[in-house]
């Protein structure tokens, strides 16, 4: 996605309290649940009441499109793209700044599996024209319903679970490399060409540091938190951080970067697991490592359950050990596949 020699100057900043310069984008699959309370508080904002309200639908088979449909009938600053074919997130994004992004400054990304704080939009663009920030980040605060997601969110609430991710620290604000994305300068994200729409997962961390490379700046705004809703089932929480893992490897390969302890630790979790499964057959240490790995996952959460006093909460190092070997799953898999694509590659 590149932006058009002929686009038009962009809207002056001035024009941001009324939000004309706003382009807002809901990237969304299967969200019948969620999706209309999210646009209703988009429609709150006074700050952004001509903010263009976009939901970029990427092949849903439930009723989303029939309720933005809907919303749109009485509200047209609420529009829906649909497609025929399974799009990733990334491509979502990217298509809805194509069709709409023309002569707006600023882009504001939504995910509708998520819960906002009052004025989120308009705060946003406030903050980024306040910092000169080139993309503002906000901090995510996990929130279950049901005792599975209680404990999945008591897992990713903590360093269990993000290994000490800046977003995931509530009350630290400032610049950063990476957050949970929220708002671009517009200019900019056309100018990189969008999200890389190959990648299915973790094009958040993989455009943050093509932004970083060209000289972009990167604000945390800790006084917006969002809430994010967890996956509410074993399955679906293994294949959502299957993907993570995939997508984490996939932007090393490409722009390697600073390693942290815990990206020594979590693609040593899958191979440490096969080691544990061979011990009992060969050598009973070989599956030290894995039943260490275990035991601290499981210790962590009974803890995690006690200080907060939920029972469902003591269920966080299930849900963590879940997270951390389909994260090396996934890792293992795309730097595997990645390295037999490169040896095999006709020359």
């Amino acid at each position: 996605m590149q932006s058009k020699t002929d686009d038009p100057p962009t809207v002056s900043l001035s024009e941001s309290s009324a939000g004309a310069d706003v382009l807002i984008v809901i990237p969304s699959l299967n969200e019948e649940v969620r999706i209309e309370s999210v646009i209703a508080a988009l429609q709150a904002d006074c700050g952004c009441r001509e903010a263009l309200i976009v939901v970029s639908d990427g092949g849903s088979a439930d009723k989303t499109v029939a309720i933005v449909e809907r919303i749109g009938n009485t509200d047209p600053r609420v529009r829906v793209l649909t497609t025929l074919e399974r799009l990733s997130t990334s491509a979502s994004v990217n298509r809805a700044v194509e069709c709409f992004g023309y002569g707006r400054a600023w882009l504001v990304r939504l995910d509708a599996h998520a819960g906002y704080p009052k004025d989120y939009a308009s705060r946003l663009v406030a903050k980024a024209i306040e910092t000169g920030a080139s993309s503002v980040v906000t901090p995510m605060f996990t929130l279950g319903e049901t005792c599975f997601q209680h404990a999945a969110a008591a897992a990713q609430n903590s360093f269990l679970g993000t290994g000490g991710s800046a977003h995931r620290l509530l009350n630290r604000g400032g610049w950063v490399e990476h957050g949970h994305h929220a708002l671009f300068n517009l200019e900019q994200f056309r100018e990189l060409g969008g999200y890389d729409d190959k990648l299915e997962f973790n094009e958040d961390a993989e455009f943050d540091r093509r932004l970083m490379k060209r000289g972009g700046r990167i604000w945390l705004a800790d006084d917006l938190v969002i809430t994010y809703f967890p996956r509410d089932n074993t399955i679906s929480l293994f294949r959502q951080y299957v993907k993570h893992g995939r997508g984490r490897a996939q932007t090393f390969v490409r722009h390697g970067g600073r390693k942290r302890i815990r990206h020594f630790i979590l693609p040593s979790i899958a191979p440490i697991m096969i080691l544990g499964f061979l011990g009992p057959l060969y050598y009973w240490p070989l599956a030290v490592p894995a039943s260490a790995w275990l035991f601290a996952c499981l210790s962590y959460g009974l803890v995690l359950g006690i200080r907060q006093k939920d029972i469902c909460a003591a269920g966080s190092g299930y849900a963590s050990i879940v997270m951390q070997l389909a994260w090396s799953i996934g890792h293992w898999r795309e730097i595997i596949s990645i390295g037999a694509h490169t040896l095999f590659r006709p020359s």
